[in-house]
Order: C-alpha cells, then structure tokens, then sequence
C-alpha cells in the first residue's frame, strides 16, 4: 500500500517542477517590468533581479526545507544546483551556441576569485557538520559585497562605453505587473513547499538518503530556468550572456540560498556528506574556470568535458555513495 501511494507523490513533485518554473518566469517578468516603472537603472534590473529570478526556485526549495527541518536536502539542493548549472545548463549553451563562447577576460578573472573564494569559506565553515546562523550571515555579506562590485564594475564600463546601454522596452501596465509579480512570488512559495514535502517521501520509499534526493531531483528541477535561460541565450548568439549568468549563479547558490537558509535554520548536515558534495563540487567549478581561462573562449570539446564530469559525479552519487550515507544515518 505504501508503494502504491508514492506515485501520486511523484507526480505531484513533477506537477510542482512545471508550476515552479513558470512561476519563477513571472516573477522574473513582473519585477523587471516593476523595476522598469520605478525608473530604477537598467543595469541594477540586470545585476539584482535577473539573477534573484533565475535562483528564486532554489531559493525557495532550500529556505523552506531548512524552516522545516530538512537541513541536508536545503544545503543538497545549494550545492548541487552549482553541479547541474556548471555540468548540464553551461555545456548545453556551448553546444547550442553558433560559435565557440568569448569569455570576457576582465568578467572571468574577477567572478572566478569570488567563486573560488566563496566556495572554499563555505565548506571550511561547514566541516564541522554545521553552518550556523551566524556562518550563513558571512556568506550572505559576501552576496551582498558581490552585488555592490558587480553594480560599480559594470557602472564604470558603461561610462567607458565598453559596454551599449540595453534598451529599457516599454513595461506592462501596473495591473498586468502586480498580478506577474504576486501571481510568481505565491507560484513560487507554493511549489516549494510541495517539492520539500514530496521529495523526502519520495526518498523514504525508495530506501535514498534525503541528501541524495537534494543533490539529485531536487537541485535539477529548481536549475531548470538556468538550463533554458541558457539555451535560449546561446541559441539566440548570446552565448556569453549565458556563461555570465551561470557564474553568477554559483555565487548566488552559495553565497544567498545557503547562507540565508542557514539564517532562517542552523543546517546540520553530516561530515561525511559535507566532505563528498563539496569536493565534488569544487572539482567541477575549477574545472569550469581552467577551460575558460584556456583560451578565453569555451568550444564544444569543453562543454563535453563539463558533461562527463557531471555523468562521473552523478554515477559515484549512485554508486559509491548511498552505502556511506545510509550507514552514517544509522545512529
């Protein structure tokens, strides 16, 4: 009877994918059509609310896993979202792209320390099994501290004109705005709560550790606006829009879902579970910025490299892992 009753979980939780993605899409629409009536500059709409619409779905699956007390699916989620935007959303935009990707040396240069200076604090902080309030609150000054140099730095390229102002476009009317943004943010909320609430019973069912339904199911579903943010981008020839964005994810997915869910929640998660995501983690995003770097440009023969990594990543979750998990989760 319990198996049988799981599948109306599952198709609840791929029911709260759609609605999340399409929710996440308006509320990106409505707050940049908000920011738009406001007179508030084009690039702050760029920097701020792009980036938080794009990350609202991960956002919300971890803060509210980590209100309700499921700490290892909301710091499972975070980390693995940066897997699946380095290892699937990024490959994807080089191989749809029409032509290998320029990467702006100055933009990889700068975002790449931020990175790899975020995600190293991060797991320092939690090598001890817990990231506390007051360690979440680091990481969400260094969210902060991004966007502040990211306003400045590209403030001063537009001054310099290394850079064409984008068209403001004509915003919807306020009634259309209101109903986006609030029709997105509850669209959001919602979805959320009934990914956190399935995704575990789901796990529970199948004999998985909660942290491997984060890692897996759970960081994938909420990525999917960046894996078509882009593809569409690359498609359209804005293949470097699509690399910038993806780099600003991964701070955000560290610095903002994390560290806030811990704020909201102290997240206890096991050493040992801390010490395989993080590392596969890092692996995969120095491996990112190497073929950048290489070059300043990213081919297709990269984007295939970025894929194995995360198939490799994605068969030693599989295989080597759950045996480790499941046995530090017997007490």
């Amino acid at each position: 009877a319990q198996q049988i009753g799981v599948w109306p979980v599952v198709v609840l939780l791929i029911a709260s994918f759609g609605v999340l993605a399409k929710s996440a899409d308006w509320l990106g629409d409505g707050a940049v059509d908000l920011a738009r009536c406001l007179h508030v500059p084009a690039i702050l709409i760029g920097i701020v609310l792009v980036s938080l619409g794009t990350t609202a779905p991960e956002l919300a699956v971890s803060m509210n896993a980590a209100l309700r007390g499921e700490p290892e699916l909301a710091l499972g989620n975070a980390v693995g979202s940066v897997i699946y935007d380095d290892g699937i959303a990024l490959p994807l935009a080089v191989l749809f792209a029409p032509a290998a990707i320029v990467i702006d040396s100055t933009v990889l240069r700068s975002a790449a320390i931020f990175l790899i200076v975020v995600d190293l604090v991060a797991y320092a902080l939690c090598l001890d099994g817990v990231l506390a309030r007051g360690e979440g609150l680091v990481l969400v000054a260094g969210f902060l501290a991004y966007l502040v140099y990211s306003y400045f730095e590209q403030k001063r390229k537009r001054t310099r004109g290394e850079e064409p102002a984008p068209e403001d476009g004509q915003p919807r009317g306020w009634g259309a705005i209101v109903a986006l943004f609030l029709g997105g943010l509850a669209g959001v909320l919602f979805s959320a709560e009934w990914i956190v609430v399935s995704a575990p019973i789901i796990g529970t069912a199948l004999g998985v550790h909660p942290v491997i339904i984060g890692l897996t199911v759970v960081a994938f579903g909420t990525s999917v606006p960046e894996i078509a943010t882009c593809i569409i981008a690359a498609r359209k020839g804005q293949g470097a829009l699509a690399a910038g964005n993806i780099l600003g994810a991964d701070i955000l997915n560290i610095c903002w879902i994390a560290g806030a869910s811990a704020v909201a929640n102290p997240l206890v998660v096991k050493p040992d579970i801390v010490n395989f995501m993080f590392p596969c983690m890092l692996v995969i995003v120095f491996t990112m910025l190497g073929l950048m770097r290489m070059g300043h440009q990213l081919q297709r023969w990269k984007g295939v490299v970025l894929m194995v990594l995360c198939i490799a990543y994605l068969s030693a979750l599989v295989i080597v892992n759950p045996g480790a998990l499941e046995a530090s989760h017997i007490e």
